[in-house]
């Protein structure tokens, strides 16, 4: 570059949010009499000769040299910025450090070329003790959350977290270890201990797990796969005297030794709100081969399809189903069935008071599919258009399910019909609120159809929160 590098590779701060920006806004307006800086920058190639990382503590070198390896291989100093700004967001990523800032600069020393650049990362660990209060909703409840947290306990992004939730159907404590893999976080293993008491209303049901797991996240392509071993002692109770006979039976001590995979395939721009894309998640799960009371083979999805249409309207269609199947002769456990109906599956219906019951006390079934088709438009007259109004949607629904239990001497044919009989279905209209990316709030009018003997119906207006929805 001669005598212009000096001046054409000033040292350019790149200052967190900045490194968003486009690479031409953080330069110098050209001079008219000398040759534009832009282009030299851009068309002349450059060597990136060292890599420093300055501020660290706890945090072992070899772990960041994964995340920082690809800026070497950048040929002109925009491709520097880009590539030194996706590494940023890797080291971001691994929840070590509070602030990532990236200064590059022209080389010096002996080894120096004429084109030689030196990229520093300067990062600020986050301390060795967090603590944590927040409010988290679930499928129609709500709860307290209180954490302890010590990230990178042994300097390669390991995590131990200490988490107190305390709810309006559930209260639980654990300990959990989270461990990734050097230069692959999304492959990553969690170990837990916990203990969670569950309170079950539509089944006068009482539970208490204590339990041990151990989980194994990776990507396989475009999939993302689960490979997870629970061992729990579970203690099922009455919640109430009026609890059924059928209740009864179930209730004393028991334990479960299971193996599980889940894959999921999402494609959504957004788990909350999606306008386009689909999801797919399998979920298979077989107990009582590695030891326990439970034996069963258990196996469900989840389908989704979003697509835009006129008006910023969007067009969703979803589909659930799962069977449960007894091994060894055993009747399956009132904890493991599948439940049904409420404001986040089929509308319309109490919570998960649709399908078998005793006395008034829902017992779950063995086999279940649920439809829905649902159309979103933004609110009549656009209020708050760009802003809060955004987060609103009006939502037309049709849903549709059934849950039963199967006589598996029978075949397949006659498990279908049985599906297909009593099929319980509602329409309706509401308003739908996104809470941030983690949860919505529904408020819809309801009108519950194909109504069987025993249900529980919810007919005018239902109120339903979640991060799950049909």
């Amino acid at each position: 570059m001669g005598a212009v590098h000096a001046k054409s590779l000033d040292p350019l701060p790149m200052h967190g949010r900045h490194l968003g920006l486009n690479p031409d806004d953080l330069m110098e307006p050209p001079e008219p009499e000398t040759e534009s800086k832009q282009e030299v920058l851009e068309n002349k190639d450059v060597v990136v000769q060292h890599v420093n990382i300055q501020g660290l503590g706890r945090t072992k070198e070899d772990l960041l040299g994964y995340e920082i390896s690809d800026v070497f291989h950048a040929k002109n100093l925009i491709d520097v910025m880009k590539r030194s700004h996706v590494a940023r967001l890797r080291l971001l990523r691994l929840g070590i450090f509070k602030e990532v800032e990236v200064l590059i600069d022209t080389s010096e020393g002996k080894d120096a070329l004429p084109n030689g650049l030196d990229v520093t990362f300067e990062v600020t660990e986050i301390k060795r003790l967090t603590g944590s209060y927040n409010t988290m909703v679930g499928n129609n409840e709500g709860s307290m959350v209180l954490g302890l947290k010590l990230p990178n306990v042994f300097g390669r992004a390991e995590k131990l977290t200490f988490q107190f939730s305390y709810g309006t159907k559930e209260t639980s404590y654990g300990l959990s270890f989270f461990k990734p893999q050097p230069g692959y976080f999304e492959r990553n293993l969690t170990l837990n201990l916990y203990k969670v008491t569950g309170q079950f209303p539509w089944s006068s049901l009482k539970e208490t797990d204590r339990g041990v797991s151990a989980e194994l996240n990776f990507p396989v392509g475009v999939t993302s796969h689960t490979l997870k071993w629970e061992g729990v002692w579970r203690e099922l109770g009455c919640l109430a005297r009026s609890a059924s006979f059928a209740v009864r039976e179930e209730s004393g001590h028991s334990l479960k030794s299971a193996l599980s995979h889940s894959m999921a395939i999402d494609s959504r721009n957004s788990a909350i709100f999606p306008s386009r894309g689909a999801l797919l998640r399998i979920n298979q799960e077989v107990a009582g081969y590695s030891g326990g009371d439970a034996r069963f083979l258990k196996e469900d999805f989840e389908l989704q399809l979003n697509r835009k249409l006129f008006w910023d309207s969007v067009f969703s269609a979803s589909l659930w189903g799962g069977v449960l199947y007894p091994l060894a002769g055993q009747p399956s456990c009132i904890a493991d069935r599948f439940y049904l109906g409420g404001p986040t599956s089929v509308r319309g219906f109490g919570m998960y008071s649709i399908g078998p019951q005793s006395e008034g006390d829902y017992l779950g079934g063995e086999a279940y599919w649920a439809g829905g088709l649902h159309l979103y438009t933004p609110l009549p007259f656009r209020p708050g258009r760009g802003g809060f109004g955004d987060l609103f949607r009006t939502h037309f629904f049709l849903n549709a399910g059934n849950l039963c239990n199967l006589n598996y001497g029978e075949g397949p044919k006659a498990h279908l019909q049985r599906l297909a009989e009593s099929i319980r279905w509602s329409y309706g209209a509401g308003i739908v609120l996104r809470l941030g990316n983690i949860a919505r709030l529904e408020l819809n009018y309801c009108v519950p159809m194909g109504v069987q003997s025993g249900d529980r119906i919810c007919d005018g207006v239902q109120f339903g929160a979640g991060i799950r929805f049909l």
